[in-house]
C-alpha cells in the first residue's frame, strides 16, 4: 500500500497516509520527492515548489494561499498557509447537477409505524421538561420507573434535560420552543411526558397549543405547580404511557422512510479521504432510493458553499442556500467575531490547516446529490432527498438540531474521537483505523480500511448500509449502550 495520496490531479499537495520521516523519498506521478521534514499521518506536503501568495490546492480547489515560499517536500500546515476567505459575498447560480442514480432496490427495515403515518427506528418513553427547573423531578421519576420496570418493554426510557424555557427573549425563546416541540413529536418516541413547572416563559398550556396536531393518547402533560404530589401524579402518567408504548411492534418499512443526519467533529486530514466520502456514497444510495439526508454545520460550508449552491434543484433553492450562508456570516459579524476562526486546535493537529480545507472535506458527506431544500433552525423535514440545515458546527447543538428536524439517527464522522450522543442514535464513524482500535467503546464503524487496506469505497459503503439497517432495526450504537444522551439548544441572546 502507498503511504501517501494525491486526492485530485490538480492538487499541489499530497497527504501522508502514515507518518513519513524527514529524508523519505516519495514517488509521485513518475517523479521522486525528498521530504524536507517529518510529515505526520494525515498531514500535507508540497509536491512542487509553491511561490509566496500562490494557491495551495487540495481536493481540486484552493484551500488558501502560501504565506512564504514553500519548497517541494515541505510540510504544508497552518504556519505557511492562510485562508483566502472573506465576508458576505454575492453569488451567481451556475447549476451543475450530477447523475447519482442507483438501480432501484427493494430494501426494507423493521421500524415503528406511528399513528400519523410517520416511522420511528426506536420505541422509547421520553420525559421532556418545558423548563430546566423541573429537571430534578424528571430525573427522580425516570429512575423510579426504570427500577419498577425491570426488563424494559420499550427500547429505552430517557429524560432530555436542558437549562432553558425561562428567562429567555426573542429568538432564543422561540428556538427553545421549536426544538422541544420537535423532540416531543419525534417518531423515535412511542410516548412522551411533557413536564412543566407552571410559571415559566414556556407556558405548558401555550406549548401544548404550539405542538399542533399530536397523539393525545401518547403525549401527556403534567404541570407540577398545579398538583399536590407531583411525583406520584407523574408516576401514574408514566406507568400508563409505558404500558401503551410497550404494545408497539416493528413492521417492514421501505428504505425511503429513513432520514439520516450528517455531521463531523474532531476531524483530521483523513476525514475528507475516508469517512466523509463514505457518508457521501451512502447519501447518494439513500437519496436514490427515495430516502433523506440532512447536512448542517453552516460555518463548515464556508469555502465550499458554491459547490452546494450549484447543486440546488432550482433558483429558489439556490436563493435559500445563499441566505443560509450569508445570514450565518452576518451573525458572526454582528457579534464582532472573526468568520474564519476555524479549524480548531484538534483539527490542526490532525492535519487540517484552513477553513476551506475543512469545508471541502466536510461537504463530501452529502455526496453528489441534488439539494432539494434548505431548513432553518428548528424546522422539520418536508421534502425527501438532500436537505441543508441552518445550525452551527458545535457537535451537540448541531446533532440536536439534526434530530429535531426529524432525522432518525446522526452519522458522525471523526478523526480524533468523541463519546457524546444526542437524543437520537449518534453513530461514530472513524476516519482512521488507529482511532477505531484505541476507542472501540466510542467508535461504531471504521472507514480506515479505504486508506490502509485499499478497500474499495463501494464495498465499504455496502457494509456500512447493512450496519445502518441493523441499527435502524434496534441494534444499539455506543452512545446508547453507555447512556450518553443529551440535548443542547442554540442560544445567541440575553439571559434575564
Amino acid at each position: 500500500m502507498s503511504k501517501h495520496i494525491l486526492i485530485d490531479p490538480e492538487d499541489n499537495v499530497a497527504v501522508a497516509l502514515a507518518d513519513l520521516a524527514y529524508g523519505t523519498e516519495v514517488e509521485l506521478n513518475g517523479s521522486r520527492i525528498i521530504l524536507k521534514s517529518d510529515i505526520p499521518r494525515a498531514h500535507k506536503f508540497a509536491i512542487a515548489d509553491i511561490k509566496k501568495d500562490a494557491h495551495i490546492v487540495k481536493y481540486g480547489y484552493p484551500i488558501g494561499h502560501a504565506t512564504a515560499e514553500i519548497a517541494q517536500g515541505d510540510h504544508v500546515n497552518e504556519r505557511n498557509i492562510k485562508t483566502n476567505l472573506s465576508g458576505v459575498l454575492d453569488y451567481k447560480f451556475n447549476q451543475s447537477l450530477s447523475d447519482v442514480e442507483y438501480p432501484q432496490r427493494n430494501i426494507t427495515f423493521k421500524g415503528y409505524k406511528r399513528k400519523n403515518g410517520d416511522v420511528g427506528i426506536r420505541n422509547e418513553l421520553w420525559i421532556v421538561p418545558t423548563v430546566g427547573c423541573v429537571n430534578g423531578i424528571g430525573d427522580r421519576m425516570l429512575n423510579a420507573l426504570k427500577a419498577e420496570a425491570g426488563d424494559l418493554k420499550v427500547d429505552g426510557i430517557e429524560i432530555f434535560k436542558h437549562n432553558y424555557g425561562c428567562s429567555q427573549l426573542g429568538d432564543d425563546h422561540e428556538n427553545t420552543r421549536k426544538i422541544l416541540k420537535d423532540i416531543v413529536l419525534h417518531p423515535n418516541a412511542g410516548a412522551v411526558l411533557v413536564l412543566g413547572l407552571g410559571c415559566e416563559n414556556n407556558q405548558p398550556k401555550d406549548f401544548k397549543t404550539f405542538l399542533g396536531d399530536f397523539d393525545e393518547d401518547r403525549v401527556k402533560f403534567l404541570v407540577t405547580q398545579e398538583v399536590q404530589d407531583e411525583f406520584e401524579e407523574g408516576m401514574k402518567i408514566l406507568r400508563d404511557l409505558y404500558a401503551k408504548a410497550g404494545t408497539d411492534k416493528r413492521e417492514d418499512v421501505p428504505l425511503s422512510a429513513l432520514r439520516l443526519g450528517l455531521k463531523c467533529g474532531g476531524s483530521d486530514g483523513m476525514s475528507g479521504i475516508t469517512a466523509n466520502p463514505l457518508l457521501g456514497k451512502l447519501t447518494d444510495i439513500l437519496v436514490s432510493q427515495g430516502g433523506t439526508a440532512v447536512l448542517t454545520e453552516v460555518p463548515e460550508m464556508f469555502g465550499a458553499e458554491t459547490i452546494l449552491m450549484d447543486r440546488s434543484k432550482d433558483a429558489a433553492t439556490f436563493d435559500k442556500t445563499v441566505h443560509l450562508i450569508n445570514d450565518f456570516k452576518a451573525f458572526f459579524i454582528e457579534n464582532k467575531q472573526p468568520i474564519y476562526e476555524n479549524p480548531s486546535p484538534g483539527n490542526k493537529a490532525g492535519g487540517i490547516s484552513t477553513l476551506e480545507e475543512k469545508s471541502l472535506g466536510c461537504t463530501q458527506k452529502c455526496g453528489k446529490a441534488t439539494v432539494n431544500d434548505v431548513l432553518m433552525y428548528g424546522d422539520r423535514i418536508s421534502v425527501n432527498g438532500l436537505n441543508l440545515l441552518s445550525a452551527p458546527g458545535n457537535d451537540l447543538v448541531a446533532s440536536t438540531a439534526l434530530g429535531a428536524v426529524g432525522c432518525h439517527m446522526v452519522l458522525f464522522t471523526t478523526g480524533r474521537g468523541t463519546p457524546f450522543g444526542s437524543f437520537v442514535p449518534t453513530m461514530k464513524i472513524s476516519s482512521n483505523t488507529p482511532l477505531a482500535k484505541n476507542k472501540p467503546h466510542w467508535i461504531d464503524f471504521n472507514a480506515g480500511p479505504v486508506a490502509d487496506e485499499g478497500k474499495s469505497m463501494d464495498d465499504l459503503a455496502e457494509e456500512f448500509l447493512a450496519y445502518i439497517l441493523k441499527v435502524a432495526e434496534g441494534e444499539k450504537v455506543n452512545n446508547e449502550k453507555y447512556g450518553y444522551r443529551e440535548i443542547s439548544i442554540f442560544k445567541s441572546g440575553v439571559t434575564l
